[in-house]
């Protein structure tokens, strides 16, 4: 943090009494070193972030912060205002006043040590050290963590137990990483997340612990790695921080293993402690999700439960363990932008909240997660899948493979929408005007409000406006999937031109693929200081949209034209033999994962013929086949739940009804809890009637301009009483497959087929998701 904050930056005589001019005042400071170059603008990004919520905290403390394109590296400017000023805190002004400015492209490493002094702000005995400062370079060394600034009184071993626990001094706790020595390192790591006991926090000595009073450096201060061994830490800590040899060993040094002794007093229903995960996060990402994490964890400790926090911060964020999601007893979320990946957390008792209450009432909140898991309630969570999918995008482990089909998802999900509105509006409007309604001039010109036909063309232009933009979505959000916000623009470019040079559907998968790989790159770029404030607006904008532009109007586009072309001529020629086996084997596709990536790649491929405003015949059929073999699994499961109740669960007849609508409406993900409690048997029976739905519709020669909607948009479709026909007789195969499959298994006597205790039966889901 030394080239963060100097003693030019440090005002211990704030005169300033309203946040504004505090800000101002401070500001002016960042401006005089050239790291903020537009004072005004760089203020109203300040105010813009107060708006959002203020930004004054319990215990006379003012934060105020954003991130800015006015700022040219991380900033931090302190001021002490003797008469207070009012930042919005419940228990009144701040004397204390940090104000930190953030370039918009930050590194992360600049917001990880941002992040580390927001934890500081936690202990008291670090503010009380800045309100004692007698002059401005030795408030700046205390705030950067130079160690000979950290006060460690004489008798720091020997000193009563304070909120931290395990026998910390007054002063002893670390301000900033580096301070403490080796124990900065894990940046919160297991040892804050477990009991004390359970830990092996010893409190007995100071070589056992690197929380205790000869460590100096508390777990909380900067994230100490419990999980490093504890005589390690206890002597590294012990040579960045001297103190008695005998430190920690005073009576009342046991802060955290006595938590883990007192754990009994709030163990879980099967003995253990209970256990807690955390997120916590903000708009901005740079001091409150942090200062929530350590205020929750301090709390944690204080009463003897296990809390694990996930700081999802601008520095980006480190998912938990998916087993110790899976252990925890109750959830605590502590936000005031949406968590990401929220759904790994359904299913558990858990307390919503504003960041703010995670830093002023963590104690409230804990009593709260575990009188809810005591009265056993439990969050639904939304559905896997949920989310931004840039979110779900690059997780641990995950090959090149599941990233590709992950991109081309995330465009394909934002893009059905636009396809469903559009498709459907032009469906009505020829269903209202005729077939010779694309024809008919704008209404703008000429618009009759009695003329049926008016409002044919109505509908029928409005839906063609939005189909308009499938391509262009589809390109910009596989960027977005990739690359983030900063792929939109090179992203919907690529796809408006793919658009212009006829290359369509192919074309704006390729450049949306262009457009993620070219901001990535640019990414990971080391840029000077002075330019990463323009980097999001003005740099990356230009060069990937140049970039994309280019390849798309000079190198690859015309290619992919005359691929999209030749796509387009085989399909318009299919007939006879072909266009069935075309049939068939999107029947399959539809029910092989009932909604997941190879179900959409089907409806992608079906959609996109149908993406013009003049779709062939063939195009149409292809529609017609897919969406008719994506209703036959929740319809059979239906009609089987109907006539052979007794081959499912209580639990799968109460599904099967509702797979009578969801099937009707051309949903397939209505037939999962089915497939995910007896795969075996449910997807290749709903395989089999989706390939002869799917052949007898190609056969009969049924058409759909229509995306979506099932059984209501029967009047849209060419040759419905044939079209009816196909799907009957595919849920007829389906149901008879799935029966007979069913009715195989021997059942344990006394049982009924498909009751517990039948010998063969899959147990029951516990929570079916769709994909």
């Amino acid at each position: 943090m030394s080239d963060m904050i100097t003693a030019d930056l440090v005002d211990l005589d704030l005169s300033a009494d309203t946040k504004e001019a505090a800000a101002r005042a401070l500001a002016e400071r960042m401006a005089a070193l050239g790291r903020v170059t537009d004072l005004d603008g760089f203020l109203a990004d300040v105010a813009a972030r107060e708006a959002q919520m203020p930004t004054g905290l319990d215990g006379g403390i003012g934060i105020p912060h954003c991130r800015s394109e006015h700022v040219t590296e991380p900033t931090l400017a302190f001021g002490r205002s003797a008469a207070g000023v009012d930042f919005g805190a419940a228990d009144g002004p701040a004397d204390l006043i940090f104000l930190i400015a953030a370039p918009a492209g930050a590194d992360d490493a600049h917001l990880t040590i941002l992040s580390s002094l927001a934890r500081q702000l936690m202990n008291a005995d670090f503010t009380d050290a800045l309100r004692a400062a007698r002059d401005a370079g030795s408030a700046a060394a205390l705030i950067r963590g130079d160690a000979d600034a950290v006060p460690v009184p004489e008798d720091a071993g020997s000193a009563a137990p304070t909120r931290g626990g395990a026998g910390e001094a007054p002063g002893a706790h670390a301000v900033a990483e580096g301070a403490s020595g080796g124990t900065s390192e894990g940046a919160r790591g297991a040892g804050e997340s477990a009991g004390g006991a359970e830990r092996g926090v010893s409190g007995t000595g100071g070589a056992d612990s690197g929380v205790n009073g000869a460590g100096g450096a508390e777990g909380s201060a900067s994230g100490a790695a419990g999980s490093a061994s504890g005589a390690q830490s206890g002597a590294k800590d012990s040579a960045a921080v001297p103190v008695a040899a005998s430190a920690g060993t005073a009576a009342g040094s046991t802060g955290p293993a006595a938590a883990g002794a007192d754990a009994k007093s709030v163990t879980a229903p099967d003995g253990h402690p209970f256990r807690i995960v955390a997120v916590t996060s903000c708009p901005t990402g740079i001091a409150h999700t942090y200062m929530a994490a350590e205020s929750l964890e301090n709390a944690g400790r204080d009463a003897g439960v296990e809390l694990v926090v996930e700081t999802q911060g601008s520095a980006g964020f480190t998912r938990l363990d998916p087993a110790v999601i899976a252990a925890a007893d109750g959830v605590i979320f502590a936000h005031d932008v949406p968590v990401r990946e929220k759904d790994r957390f359904a299913g558990k008792p858990t307390v919503d909240v504003g960041v703010k209450a995670g830093i002023s009432r963590p104690a409230d909140l804990i009593t709260e997660v575990r009188e809810k898991a005591a009265r056993g309630e439990v969050s639904t969570g939304a559905p896997a899948g949920t989310g931004t999918p840039v979110e779900r995008a690059g997780a641990p482990g995950e090959g090149y493979g599941t990233k590709l089909r992950t991109w081309l998802m995330t465009g394909v999900s934002y893009m059905v929408p636009f396809v469903a509105a559009g498709g459907l509006l032009i469906a009505l409007g020829f269903a209202i005007g005729g077939w010779e309604i694309n024809e008919a001039p704008s209404v703008m010109e000429h618009f009759d409000w009695t003329q049926v036909d008016s409002w044919g063309a109505l509908l029928f232009q409005i839906g063609a406006v939005a189909f308009g933009f499938l391509v262009p979505v589809l390109a910009g959000y596989i960027a977005y999937g990739m690359a983030d916000r900063p792929g939109l623009v090179p992203g919907f470019v690529g796809g408006a031109i793919s658009l212009t040079i006829n290359a369509g559907f192919l074309g704006g998968l390729a450049a949306g693929l262009i457009a993620g790989g070219v901001v990535m790159a640019i990414q990971r770029v080391k840029i000077p200081p002075v330019l990463r404030g323009i980097m999001p607006v003005v740099v990356i904008p230009l060069i990937s949209t140049l970039i994309v532009g280019f390849l798309m109007f000079v190198v690859i586009g015309k290619p992919i034209a005359e691929a999209q072309q030749a796509m387009t001529d085989w399909l318009d020629g299919l007939s006879g033999t072909n266009a069935v086996l075309l049939g068939v084997l999107l029947g399959l596709m539809m029910c092989f994962d009932l909604g997941g990536p190879v179900n959409k790649v089907a409806y992608a491929f079906a959609t996109a013929g149908i993406a013009v405003a003049d779709p062939s015949d063939s195009a149409m059929q292809v529609m017609a086949a897919v969406m008719a073999a994506g209703m036959v699994p929740p319809l059979a499961m239906a009609l089987a739940t109907t006539v052979r109740g007794k081959l499912f669960t209580r639990t799968e007849r109460e599904n099967g009804k509702a797979a009578w609508v969801l099937g009707a409406s051309f949903i397939s993900e209505g037939a999962i809890p089915f497939a995910a409690a007896d795969p075996l048997r449910v997807i290749p029976a709903s395989m089999a009637g989706g390939a002869v739905t799917g052949a007898l519709s190609m056969a009969f020669g049924a058409t759909l301009r229509a995306p979506h909607g099932g059984i209501f948009v029967v009047p849209l479709i060419g040759n419905p009483l044939l079209y009816l026909v196909a799907i009957a007789a595919g849920v007829c195969v389906t149901t008879a497959l799935v029966v007979a499959l069913k009715g195989m298994r021997k059942p344990v006597p006394g049982t009924e087929p498909g009751e517990p205790g039948t010998a063969a039966a899959t147990p029951e889901p516990k929570q079916p998701v769709a994909a």
